[in-house]
């Protein structure tokens, strides 16, 4: 068993994983943005569950609101990004299966 209390003071960062997923933390400041039109993961599904602030998510071009208690599924493959459209901090709990290298 592995088991963390979580910080999201880092702008990413993975904090446990194992030979089968892997879970990070991302922060992202007000006006800021991860990833971009080209940016995907080849081999991994990502989960992106909004633990606090807002934005918004472009994957294959089509825009998903983001706020507290939103979860998104980024199918492998799938270009995307993740915006920042808030006052406040964009902070988010994301799952790769499986781990990325």
């Amino acid at each position: 068993m592995q088991c963390k209390n979580l910080d999201f003071e880092e702008r990413f960062r993975i904090v446990l994983r194992n030979a089968r997923a892997e879970a990070a933390v991302m922060t992202l400041p007000p006006g800021d943005a991860e990833g971009d039109s080209h940016n995907r993961h080849e081999d991994a599904d990502q989960w992106l569950f909004v633990m606090e602030g807002e934005g918004a998510a472009i994957v294959e071009g089509e825009r998903r609101p983001l706020k507290p208690g939103t979860l998104l599924l980024i199918e492998r493959g799938e270009r995307h990004e993740v915006r920042n459209d808030g006052q406040a901090p964009l902070r988010t709990l994301n799952f790769y299966a499986p781990p990325m290298d």
